[in-house]
């Protein structure tokens, strides 16, 4: 009896969601081969060295690590997470300090909440209807099991149990900014408090839910730090039997009679396959690899209005410290303000990566500093020729040494500096919109996006990876790589019971 030919999957791109295509592929007996144009795997969940020295790019917490969650399934059977992972031990969110105050976001929210009110006793209504609604926003759990458009009556009614009080967070600030609402506080620092963690033009809500997802337990961090944990989902991958090929970037995605029939490369060649997906940056997808036709509607809008959907990235330096800075994991300060472009900035976080031994070196410990960037703030890179391009990241990496010498006296003329990146950076490495490190910004004035995962016009090309669901970030691109397998094997039932 002959053996019946698989049907191949191509994936385009090997990071989180195209990992994630792969693995689900192989569990639902699919071939699959993966084309990334890096030499690594892992897309922004990677690492890097230099002087000796780790430097880590992603993961500040990962949600998803509470065992029971959807998510957390999801992460195990990619080989992301196991029941025996270690997690950094670290008991807070982050702190702000301003004008010589400080104030710290506990997991426990008692503690915030006693912290808080010392403060602040002027605040006392809204800091307990804060830590409420925090407490509310732990029922937020990001749904893995199975695509929104085949959920039936039970899935929601199921949802609705699990979720009954967090309509309330999202009637009180589903439609306002975190600028709108650190206003209702009058203590300059918990003003502070609440615009530092995202950009102020965020809606509210996204920072209550990130909140309670650390102080529920659900947003650890694994040790290794992100590639290693990239590196497990390609050796889960591997050992499957499937295949990736690196240092292959893709020309386009060939289209024949309504159906995608392979990928040529770069290099001239074609690929053959019988379902095709597509992880990459959705800006690229749809003015390179595919027809600008395809583009959904509201892609469309939401890169014609980059105000009401704004892209965010950072300009980031990392330097070698001997001690850690024991006032939290992440502090942000308030600063001389610093120019980067047209922008001037008094606010920067500093992260110490001290709770992980491949961070350590010789008694040192290695710590980044971030400033936001936004769409303007790219347009700046980007018109700099590339001599004024490297003068420019030397001049502000020194800008922001000093700046974290005068905010810690104790690291004063021992800072030692290893590296600088910024939008562009993601952008040459990663093809990402505007260097952006997650998809659009969830704001009051735009929508979120959420693409369908399968597009007008063409029958077997599904869309996966952070850009399908904003804000993005590695639970969408897991996630998504999953979906895209259910939603081939959802269509490919429909056809067969249709020949039938």
């Amino acid at each position: 009896m002959r053996e019946t030919k698989k049907e191949k999957v191509i994936i385009i791109g090997g990071g989180i969601a195209g990992l994630s295509a792969g693995i689900y592929a192989l569990l639902a007996g699919f071939d699959a081969e993966i084309y990334e144009k890096n030499a690594i795997p892992g897309g922004e969940c990677i690492g890097w060295n230099r002087k000796g020295y780790h430097i880590d790019n992603c993961i500040h917490w990962l949600t998803g690590t509470k065992k029971g969650t959807e998510l957390y399934d999801v992460w195990k059977t990619v080989g992301a997470l196991d029941d025996n992972m270690e997690y950094a031990s670290i008991d807070s969110f982050y702190t702000s300090t301003y004008d010589g105050q400080k104030v710290t976001l506990w997991n426990d929210l008692n503690r915030t909440q006693e912290e808080l009110l010392a403060l602040s006793p002027e605040d006392e209504e809204e800091i307990k209807k804060f830590i409420q609604y925090v407490e509310y926003s732990k029922q937020c759990l990001f749904p893995a099991k199975k695509p929104m458009e085949m959920w039936g009556v039970k899935d929601y009614i199921n949802m609705g149990k699990n979720m009954m009080d967090f309509p309330k967070v999202m009637k009180e600030f589903g439609a306002i900014s975190l600028e709108e609402y650190s206003k209702r506080f009058k203590h300059p620092l918990l003003q502070r408090m609440i615009c530092d963690y995202l950009p102020k033009s965020y809606c509210a809500y996204s920072f209550l839910v990130s909140y309670a997802t650390m102080a529920d337990g659900n947003g650890n961090i694994p040790m290794g730090a992100s590639l290693q944990m990239s590196l497990r989902m390609e050796k889960k991958y591997k050992d499957m039997g499937g295949r990736i090929c690196y240092n292959k970037s893709v020309k386009k995605i060939e289209i024949e009679k309504k159906r995608a029939t392979g990928i040529e490369l770069e290099d001239g060649s074609f690929v053959e396959g019988d379902y095709v997906i597509p992880t990459v940056d959705t800006h690229l997808l749809f003015n390179k690899l595919l027809s600008n036709e395809y583009m959904p509607k509201e892609l469309h809008e939401a890169y014609d209005a980059p105000t009401a959907y704004p892209a965010t990235s950072g300009f980031q330096v990392a330097f070698a410290v001997d001690t850690s800075i024991n006032e939290g994991e992440t502090v942000f300060i308030d600063m001389e303000p610093l120019s980067v472009g047209n922008r001037s900035f008094d606010r920067m976080y500093v992260k110490s990566y001290g709770y992980d031994p491949i961070f350590v070196k010789d008694g040192k410990t290695v710590i980044q500093a971030c400033i936001t960037q936004v769409d303007e703030d790219y347009e700046f890179w980007k018109g700099l020729a590339d001599a004024e391009y490297k003068e420019t990241k030397e001049r502000l990496s020194e800008e922001v040494k000093m700046r974290i010498e005068k905010a810690f006296p104790k690291f004063a003329g021992n800072i030692e500096f290893l590296d600088a990146w910024t939008p562009l950076t993601y952008e040459r490495y990663c093809n990402a919109y505007h260097g952006s490190y997650m998809s659009f910004v969830t704001t009051p004035m735009g929508k979120q996006i959420k693409m369908k995962g399968q597009l007008k016009g063409i029958k077997n090309l599904y869309v996966a990876g952070q850009w399908t669901n904003s804000p993005g970030g590695l639970p969408v691109a897991v996630a998504s790589g999953k979906f895209a397998i259910q939603r081939i094997l959802k269509n490919r039932e429909e056809v067969l019971k249709y020949r039938k």
